[in-house]
C-alpha cells in the first residue's frame, strides 16, 4: 500500500514583525520623527495662541479679568437747588431711600424667583420688573433703579427680607422736593425717571461725552418747567464706589470712591412773595397771571390755574392720584403760555400800525357808530351806540370797535399782520420754556388760503384791528407787548434765568417814530384816566393800561387786562387774564392786575409788611 507524503505547512509569521525580504532598517526612527513634528506642531499652535492671548491681547483679557472680580456701583449726583431772586429755596432735595437691582449679583434663570418676591413689596408687577432688568442686560454692573422715594415701612421691610433677594439693594439717595408746593408748579415743573424713548433722544443729541454726563435707565430728569430748562445745569455729575467681588457676586470689600459732584444752582428772576401774591388774587379763576420788569425781560411772577404739587412725582404716582390729577381741568398747562384771541388789547397793534403807516396821525379824528356794515355783516361797538367823533387816546380809553375797525380797514390786513409780527405775536418769545409755549397766529390772506382754504373777505380786517377772528396770542406776549410800550419802543425777551446777562441785556427797537410811542404812552394812561379802568386807578402810582373782552363762541367770554407802572418811570407790566371768566376785561382781569401791582408796591418797600 502506497504511503502519501504530505509536506508540513509553513508556519505563519509574526504580525508586527517583517517578512523575509522586507526593508526594516531606519522604520523606528520615522515613526518617532514623525511623532516629534506632531508634538512640535502642537507645542507651537499652542505656544502661539497662548503668545497671541498673552501678548497681543493680554491687556484686554486681563480687564475683563478684572471686571469679573471688580465692580463699579455707580452713586447718583445731588438735583442742584433753584433759588428766586432773594435767595429763597424754591426747590431742593430730601434725604430718601431708592431700591436698585444689581444685574451681575446672580445668574439670569434666578432673577424671576427674586422678583416674584420683591414685586409685592413694592406693589407693582413682576413684569415691570423684568423689563427694566432686561433693558439693562443681565451682565450689567450698574444699579438698575426699579422704586424710589420708598416709605419708612418699605424700607425697613426689604431689609428684613434682605436674605431673601440676593442682588437687590436698598440706597439712600435724594428726592425732588418743593417747599411751597403748588405754587410754583408751572414755573419749576417737576421731575420724573427718564423713559426709553427720552434715553435713546439724550443720548443722540449728547453724542460722544464723558461717562460720569452720560444718562442711563432709572435717571431723573427734569420732565417740564425750569426742571427740564436748567437740565444741564441741575443735573451735576455721577460718582460711585469700586467694589471687589467673590465668585458669587458678593462684595468682599470696597477699593474706593469717587464722590458725585452736585448739580448747579439755578437762580430765577421770580419774586417769591410776589408769586405767592399774585396766586392769591387769581385764586382758583381758570387763568393765569404774568409780571413782567420791562427794561430786561426779567419775569417777576407766573401763576397759572388749575395747578397741581409737584412733590407727587417724587414717587411713585398711584393711578388714583393720577386720574384725580387729570379730571382737575388740565392742571398741567400753562396758560400764561397758551393762546387766546386777545381781544381789545391788540388795539395797541392796530393803533401802531395806523400810525407808522403814515395814513394817520396822533390828532387825527374819526366819527364812530353803533357798528360798521361790511358786506352785509354788522360789527358792533360795545357799548352799541357808538362814542361819536374821537380821536386815539379816547378811542383806546373807550375801546372802541368802530373806531379801531376803520383804522384797520384803512392800512389793511398786511400792514396789521407786520406790525403784529414786529411786537412778537405769532412767533416764540424767547423764555426758557419753549417746548411749553404756544406761538399763537397772526392770519393774513395766504395763511387762512392755505390753513382754512379760504379767501380773505374785509370782515376778516375788521376783527383783526379788534384782536378777534383768527388772531391768537397768550398773556405773556400781551405782556411783552404792553412792556415795548412802556419802554419806549424796544422788545424785550422774556427770561426765567437772573444770571442771564445775554438775555437781560437784550432789546430790539421798532424803530418807531417818538410821536408814535408818547401817543400810545397817553392812550393807555386814558384807559385810567377817563376810560374802562377809570374806576381801577386808586393806587399812589399813575397806570397806564388796556383791557379787553374775548368772544369764544357759545362758551363764556375771556378777560384781559394788561397795565405798566409808574407811568413815569415803569418798572413792572402785568398782565392778568381768566379763561372763560364771563363778564368784561375791566371788570374781572382789571382788577386782578391791579391787585397784583399793589402788591408789588407793598413788597418793594424797604421794610415790607408780611
Amino acid at each position: 500500500m502506497a504511503v502519501t507524503l504530505k509536506r508540513p505547512p509553513r508556519p505563519k509569521t509574526p504580525k508586527g514583525k517583517p517578512k523575509k525580504g522586507d526593508r526594516t532598517v531606519g522604520r523606528g526612527w520615522r515613526v518617532v520623527a514623525l511623532a516629534l513634528v506632531c508634538v512640535v506642531m502642537l507645542l507651537g499652535i499652542l505656544g502661539s495662541r497662548l503668545a497671541y492671548l498673552q501678548v497681543i491681547r493680554g491687556d484686554r483679557h486681563r480687564q475683563l479679568a478684572e471686571n469679573n472680580r471688580i465692580r463699579l456701583v455707580p452713586k447718583a449726583p445731588e438735583r442742584g437747588r433753584i433759588l428766586d431772586r432773594n435767595g429763597k429755596i424754591l426747590a431742593t432735595s430730601r434725604l430718601s431711600h431708592g431700591v436698585y437691582l444689581w444685574p451681575v449679583a446672580q445668574p439670569p434663570d434666578q432673577w424671576q424667583q427674586v422678583l416674584s418676591r420683591l414685586a409685592p413689596l413694592l406693589n407693582v408687577s413682576v413684569s415691570d420688573l423684568t423689563a427694566k432688568l432686561e433693558r439693562e442686560g443681565y451682565n450689567s454692573p450698574m444699579l438698575v433703579r426699579v422704586g424710589t422715594g420708598l416709605k419708612p415701612e418699605q424700607v425697613t421691610l426689604l431689609m428684613e427680607h434682605h436674605q431673601e433677594l440676593p442682588g437687590v439693594r436698598v440706597e439712600p439717595e435724594s428726592v425732588r422736593h418743593y417747599p411751597d408746593g403748588a405754587l410754583l408748579a408751572h414755573v419749576l415743573g417737576y421731575t420724573g425717571e427718564i423713559t426709553e424713548t427720552e434715553l435713546t433722544q439724550r443720548r443722540r443729541d449728547a453724542g460722544t461725552i464723558p461717562r460720569e454726563k452720560a444718562y442711563r435707565l432709572g435717571d431723573i430728569v427734569g420732565k417740564m418747567g425750569a426742571e427740564a430748562a436748567f437740565e444741564s445745569q441741575l443735573r451735576g455729575s455721577w460718582g460711585g464706589e469700586q467694589v471687589e467681588v467673590d465668585a458669587l457676586g458678593k462684595v468682599v470689600r470696597v477699593l474706593g470712591q469717587k464722590l458725585p459732584r452736585a448739580g448747579t444752582a439755578v437762580r430765577l428772576t421770580i419774586d417769591r412773595a410776589l408769586q405767592q401774591a399774585a396766586a392769591e388774587i387769581l385764586g382758583d379763576r381758570r387763568g393765569g397771571i404774568v409780571a413782567l420788569n420791562p427794561q430786561n425781560g426779567e419775569i417777576l411772577a407766573m401763576v397759572s390755574y388749575p395747578t397741581y404739587d409737584p412733590n407727587i412725582f417724587s414717587g411713585r404716582v398711584s393711578a388714583a392720584a393720577w386720574q384725580k390729577l387729570q379730571s382737575s381741568g388740565r392742571p398741567f398747562l400753562n396758560r400764561t403760555l397758551q393762546v387766546y384771541p386777545p381781544a381789545s388789547t391788540f388795539k395797541v397793534v392796530t393803533m401802531t400800525a395806523g400810525l407808522e403807516s403814515g395814513k394817520f396821525s396822533p390828532n387825527d379824528l374819526l366819527g364812530t357808530y353803533p357798528y360798521l356794515d361790511i358786506g352785509g355783516f354788522q360789527f358792533w361797538d360795545h357799548n352799541r351806540a357808538g362814542f361819536g367823533t374821537i380821536g386815539f387816546r379816547e378811542a383806546m380809553a373807550y375801546s372802541s370797535n368802530t373806531f379801531f375797525g376803520q383804522v384797520g380797514q384803512r392800512v389793511g390786513e398786511r400792514t396789521l399782520a407786520e406790525w403784529a409780527r414786529k411786537y412778537g405775536f405769532g412767533t416764540a418769545s424767547g423764555i426758557e420754556l419753549a417746548s411749553e409755549e404756544e406761538r399763537g397766529t397772526v392770519p393774513d390772506p395766504e395763511w387762512k388760503l392755505k390753513v382754512l382754504k379760504e379767501p380773505w373777505y374785509a370782515g376778516n380786517t375788521i376783527n383783526m384791528s379788534i384782536g378777534q377772528g383768527d388772531v391768537q396770542a397768550s398773556p405773556l406776549q400781551v405782556t411783552v407787548m404792553s412792556a415795548i410800550v412802556a419802554n419806549g419802543g424796544y422788545v424785550v425777551r422774556p427770561h426765567l434765568n437772573l444770571e442771564d446777562a445775554k438775555a437781560r441785556q437784550w432789546r430790539r427797537s421798532l424803530t418807531m417814530k417818538p410821536d408814535t410811542v408818547r401817543a400810545l404812552q397817553q392812550s393807555m394812561r386814558a384807559v385810567f384816566e377817563i376810560g374802562t379802568a377809570a374806576g381801577l386807578g386808586s393806587l399812589p402810582v399813575a397806570i397806564a393800561g388796556k383791557s379787553g373782552t374775548a368772544e369764544d363762541g357759545d362758551r363764556p367770554n375771556h378777560a384781559w387786562f394788561t397795565l405798566y407802572a409808574p407811568y413815569e418811570k415803569p418798572e413792572i407790566v402785568i398782565t392778568a387774564f381768566g379763561e372763560n371768566a364771563g363778564g368784561g376785561g375791566s371788570s374781572v382781569a382789571g382788577p386782578m392786575a391791579v391787585q397784583t401791582l399793589e402788591a408789588y408796591l407793598r413788597l418793594r418797600q424797604p421794610n415790607p409788611p408780611t
